[in-house]
């Protein structure tokens, strides 16, 4: 099996180049794709500097979901792998990645947070919804194979986040199977992170609203899932502005932008659906457009 890995990277200099040696250490005859921009912080001539870097791809677009996009496009391994900056991959991932992909035809593992007290782990997640059943992956450490990866046309782009959540969606009613590896771990330091967004309200419920109407169309169960996240989060709220934590107006305001974030969801969810009625449902997905490269740096 030949892999690609696609590491995306924004003003994270130093920790793109833990990544980059936990990949030269771990991961044998492995194509590298950096991903980069726009940054500011001299990660080009870095990356430029290194002999394990395959391709450097410079984009505009400051969204994960895009230089994913991105680095799919150049890369020509028979498996796909994504790896977020500041993340290292242990001694196994390697040998769990390629066990997964023989039995499904994607793969993902915990990511391991080393924290000044110890250390966390995530655990597998998955869910039911319109009679599919649905595992999701983490975007930042996830392989799939070829195939799988064409049928998705890779990541919606009109997801700042939530696009990994939306791609298991599409996974489900696609018919491929998503396994958890948890040998396929990755580390990421205290104060590291992968370089996404922010998850505001506004764009959490917009995200939320508009990969389950795009997905699932208008129907009773969205709508009380919808209601179901939003009722729990304005409790929440509201138990800390008992606790002194968060003042009324705040939690009124924040009423408001998730209110908003869930009829522009919803609204272009349908858009969306209306546009991609193929199982795939990717109306902006990487063969939407061909301008996200600046400039490529090509040694291979």
């Amino acid at each position: 099996m030949q892999l690609s890995v696609v590491v995306p990277t924004l003003d994270g200099r130093e920790q793109l180049a833990r990544t980059l040696d936990a990949l030269a250490g771990h991961v044998p005859a492995v194509e590298v794709v950096v991903v980069n921009g726009p940054s500011t912080d001299g990660t080009t001539g870095m990356v430029r500097e290194r002999d394990d870097v395959d391709v450097l791809v410079e984009v505009a677009d400051r969204t994960v979901t895009a230089a994913r996009n991105a680095g799919i496009e150049q890369t020509t391994g028979d498996a796909v792998a994504l790896v977020d900056q500041g993340l290292a991959v242990t001694d196994e991932w390697y040998d769990s990645l390629v066990e997964g992909l023989t039995d499904a035809d994607v793969v993902s593992g915990p990511v391991h947070e080393r924290l000044r007290g110890g250390m966390t782990t995530e655990a597998v997640e998955s869910d039911a919804l319109a009679g599919r059943e649905i595992t999701y992956f983490n975007g930042g450490n996830v392989a799939f194979s070829r195939p799988a990866l064409d049928a998705l046309d890779g990541f919606d782009e009109y997801l700042e986040i939530g696009s990994a959540r939306d791609g298991a969606h599409r996974l489900a009613n696609l018919d491929y199977a998503v396994t958890w590896q948890s040998g396929m771990g990755v580390a990421r330091q205290v104060g590291a992170d992968g370089g996404g967004p922010t998850s505001e309200p506004g764009w959490k419920y917009r995200s939320l609203a508009y990969r389950l109407v795009k997905n699932y169309g208008v129907r009773p169960r969205v709508a009380a899932r919808m209601v179901a996240h939003a009722g729990r989060d304005a409790l929440d709220s509201l138990r800390d502005v008992a606790r002194g934590d968060g003042t009324p107006s705040n939690w009124l305001t924040t009423g408001r932008d998730v209110l908003s974030g869930l009829a522009v969801g919803s609204k272009d969810g349908l858009w969306a659906r209306l546009l991609d009625r193929s199982p795939r449902r990717n109306p902006y997905g990487r063969s939407a457009r061909s301008d996200r490269a600046v400039a490529v740096y090509d040694r291979r």
